[in-house]
């Protein structure tokens, strides 16, 4: 546990972002770490986010990212930690940096496509590992990069990085990247190699973050223009181009200077997934992902956004509470860090007296009764059970007791009060001073 940053978040988590807003924000939609750079991909039902991980001190200068992690949600207000499921030691030619990427489903794979630092040669390089699940694992799926410095003649560009991946209808897999100038190849069918030179794309104000993908049988090119960013975007009739300059999309972010965006749609509403700066202690170098909901226009171009500390405002699923529920589920926390531990996988730890986690539209159909959690603690403590606020109806108290320490693990119950209907859940945490509890899962009966 980083003392120094819980302290830090605590604090300034009452005093910056304030009380209103924690009854009301959806934005940034995850807490609980600094995540940045994000991708999406829809799969079985599932939205799915990939996002580094920004470690930068709280004095740091410049990014110190050295994990990739992926967070889903199947309702679009509540989401789910899965844990980091690359890094960069998965790479052996690798020195560090998890700078932005891009996971591909394609073929009964899933391709993870990642930019971070060349060990031998100068610069970022592209990476990509695969696995046979979203969420993993995944291993590095060619033992070296796909694309390094030394295989493009410099035009006035800077790194190889921000790869995205999209596969046409036609089974062919484009990349774009770059960093100054866009670049991209045509991937062979095996998705880790390529023909061909890397050629270079015309379009305006580009910056990074490509991000390629087709729309009603037209191609849009999106990507970050340079600091401090916008996102802008342009059209063609093929996944080549030549490009044609829509617009933009995206003013500067708060609080941030870069910006990198993915625009994916599911269950028949488009989704706008960015990062700003505005988790407290938030800056260039601790940054958020975001995510907006929006409608194209008419005439199919895209309208300049809006962000919104609301985020999105109506779910698109029903939450069930009656199987088991990581704690690292919600859709808004306060306090809480997240943690991983090989055995029992991602759990919520750094949990003190007042902190909370808020789950929206939980369906607890013709009622529910009891409440079961597991959990670990040196300590003496209480998970209260909440509608509608930190200080809404009281449902019930599950007292917590020391389990025998804090990696020691062990189910806990109470009875509650019946529930029906759908509600905003919110498990209140409350105690002494210190460190009460860690949290690894909960459910109703």
């Amino acid at each position: 546990m980083n003392l120094l940053f819980k302290i830090k978040f605590t604090f300034f988590s009452f005093l910056v972002v304030g009380l209103l807003v924690f009854s009301y924000a959806q934005n940034p939609i995850v807490q609980t770490n600094y995540t940045a750079d994000a991708a999406s991909l829809v799969h079985n039902g599932r939205f799915y986010i990939y996002a580094g991980r920004d470690q930068a001190s709280p004095t740091g200068g410049w990014f110190s990212m050295h994990e990739w992690r992926v967070y889903s949600s199947t309702d679009m207000v509540n989401w789910t930690d899965h844990g980091p499921k690359l890094k960069v030691t998965d790479f052996k030619w690798t020195n560090g940096d998890a700078w932005a990427s891009q996971c591909v489903y394609h073929k009964g794979k899933f391709y993870w496509y990642i930019s971070t630092s060349h060990r031998e040669k100068k610069g970022k390089a592209i990476g990509v590992a695969v696995s046979d699940s979203p969420t993993g694992p995944f291993v590095d799926a060619k033992g070296s990069a796909i694309i390094t410095t030394d295989m493009t003649p410099n035009q006035g560009d800077f790194d190889d990085i921000d790869p995205t991946v999209f596969v046409d209808d036609d089974g062919q897999a484009y990349m774009y990247w770059g960093n100054g100038k866009c670049k991209y190849v045509k991937l062979n069918d095996d998705m880790i190699s390529f023909s061909g030179e890397v050629q270079y794309a015309n379009v305006p104000k580009f910056g990074e973050a490509p991000w390629l993908q087709k729309i009603n049988g037209k191609y849009y090119l999106s990507y970050s223009s340079s600091l401090p960013s916008t996102i802008e975007y342009c059209t063609s009739n093929s996944p080549i181009g030549p490009w044609d300059y829509q617009g933009r999309i995206l003013n500067p972010v708060d609080n941030c200077q870069t910006s990198h965006q993915a625009i994916t749609e599911f269950k028949g509403k488009w989704y706008f997934v960015y990062h700003n700066g505005t988790l407290p202690g938030g800056n260039s170098f601790h940054r958020s992902v975001c995510v907006e909901e929006f409608s194209l226009n008419p005439d199919g171009t895209i309208p300049l956004l809006t962000t919104t500390k609301g985020g999105v405002k109506t779910s698109v699923g029903k939450f069930i509470p009656f199987e088991r529920v990581e704690a690292e589920t919600m859709a808004w926390s306060h306090g809480l860090v997240a943690a991983d531990d090989k055995n029992v996988g991602v759990y919520m730890s750094s949990i003190s007296h007042g902190d909370y986690i808020k789950i929206r539209d939980v369906d607890f159909g013709k009622g529910a009764k009891k409440f079961v959690a597991q959990v670990a603690s040196s300590a003496k403590g209480s998970i209260e059970i909440r509608l509608g606020g930190q200080d809404g109806i009281l449902l019930g108290v599950c007292e917590v007791n020391s389990t025998g320490g804090f990696d020691k693990w062990s189910t806990i119950n109470a009875k509650v009060k019946k529930i029906k209907g759908v509600h905003d859940l919110y498990l209140v945490f409350k105690g002494g001073e210190g460190e009460l509890l860690n949290f690894d899962w909960w459910k109703f009966q």
